[in-house]
């Protein structure tokens, strides 16, 4: 007896660094190009991600990281999380991934759902017009539920 395809997910980005956004993006693209519906929900510091301010000048988060195998104490040296932040954007520029407008844009345009939390949009002190326009909308945790529901939640 085979397991059940997935049908439908919904993942929560909830941090603000790029290795934070990339990997829900990376999942939500991945679930349409599948045929799977999805739905992106930017909580707290994953808001960055959807902030016209903000997206464009996401870093990678150098301090503490266990997955730069550096020492903490270096990633904290100042200008560390730019060099580190470059030297990524380089490489995926090479490997042909979008920036993260752009791959949000792609991954609208391909039917995702896209909301923000409206609890973190009122603690950011946010308005709709801070946010790009592909968001569908601003939502409570409850309707997130209520659209995650009858799928997998995959929170990153």
């Amino acid at each position: 007896m085979g397991a059940e395809p997935i049908e439908k997910v919904s993942i929560i980005v909830s941090k603000g660094s790029f290795d934070g956004i990339y990997p829900g993006l990376i999942m939500a693209n991945g679930a349409r190009m599948e045929g799977i519906e999805a739905d992106l929900f930017f909580t707290f510091f994953g808001l960055d991600a959807v902030n016209k301010a903000r997206n464009e000048s996401v870093k990678v988060a150098s301090v503490g990281n266990p997955g730069l195998h550096v020492a903490t104490w270096l990633g904290g040296f100042p200008g560390m999380s730019a060099v580190v932040t470059r030297k990524f954007a380089k490489r995926m520029d090479d490997l042909d991934f979008p920036s993260i407008p752009e791959f949000i844009e792609m991954i609208h345009d391909s039917g995702a759902g896209l909301y923000a939390c409206k609890a973190s949009v009122d603690l950011f002190e946010l308005e709709r017009d801070d946010l790009i326009d592909e968001i569908d909308d601003v939502i409570t945790v409850g309707e997130f539920y209520e659209k995650a529901a009858g799928g997998q939640i995959i929170f990153t």
